[in-house]
């Protein structure tokens, strides 16, 4: 029982680094920094806050390497309570983290044009400044097509809970819940465009809501303890 307590904190910890990684890039870097449809004041604003920005590049590499440990912790958690969709869970869950990562060089493209070397002299100030806002956007959609990996990945993730006896049952539902908002914001920004803020505000409150008191469960309280025939599955798993 001590070893599965170890094992829910230090995806706790993991968890924990994701959620403010995440939130610095969402709040400080790109949410300060992009102004939607105006390329010269996204472009400027990267230049005077280049720093940051690339604060926000590592926050990125920091979140994708601590997915993949989260990932594998919560296998080896969950697992002996269905093996199957403990399966799907991690195949959703670590596909989020690969688009998530590939789409950083899009996030990467704007510090390249910003400090471009002479091959960049063709491009016009406006033009770069173009490109700059291109790239943000092209990261933007990036974001959005990770998040419809990482939505099964929580309604599979908040199944395993509810049918564990280690957490609260609200917790999987909460999460569940938080999936049903990136199904929102993912899939209904690509057929309704013109409704993205209302699908993005629908989805931000359960996410952080859900993913933190997850994760404040695993470090705080770990797991309940099992009765003693869960404690023999897990022991056998």
């Amino acid at each position: 029982m001590n070893s599965i307590k170890k094992t829910a904190r230090t995806t706790g910890v993991l968890y924990l680094a994701i959620f403010f990684a995440n939130m610095f890039v969402f709040m400080f870097v790109s949410g300060s920094l992009n102004v939607a449809g105006d390329a010269t004041a996204t472009a400027e604003n990267i230049r005077a806050s280049e720093s940051l920005y690339r604060n926000g590049v590592v926050s990125y590499l920091v979140v994708f390497l601590s997915e993949i440990g989260t990932t594998i912790l919560l296998y080896k958690l969950l697992a002996p309570v269905n093996k199957t969709v403990s399966l799907l869970m991690v195949a959703t869950r670590l596909m989020q983290a690969a688009v998530h990562a590939a789409n950083l060089i899009n996030f990467i493209f704007p510090l390249i044009l910003i400090n471009g070397g002479d091959y960049l002299n063709t491009f016009s100030p406006q033009q770069i400044n173009a490109l700059v806002l291109l790239f943000t956007e092209v990261h933007y959609y990036g974001v959005l097509v990770s998040e419809a990996f990482f939505a099964p990945s929580l309604f599979f993730l908040g199944y395993l809970v509810v049918k564990s006896e280690l957490f609260p049952n609200i917790l999987g539902i909460m999460l569940a819940i938080a999936g049903v908002g990136y199904v929102l914001d993912s899939f209904g920004i690509f057929l309704l465009p013109q409704r993205a803020a209302l699908f993005a505000n629908i989805m931000i409150a359960p996410a952080i809501i859900a993913e933190l008191s997850f994760t404040l469960w695993l470090l705080i309280k770990g797991v309940r303890t099992p009765k003693p025939e869960s404690r023999k599955a897990m022991a056998t798993a």
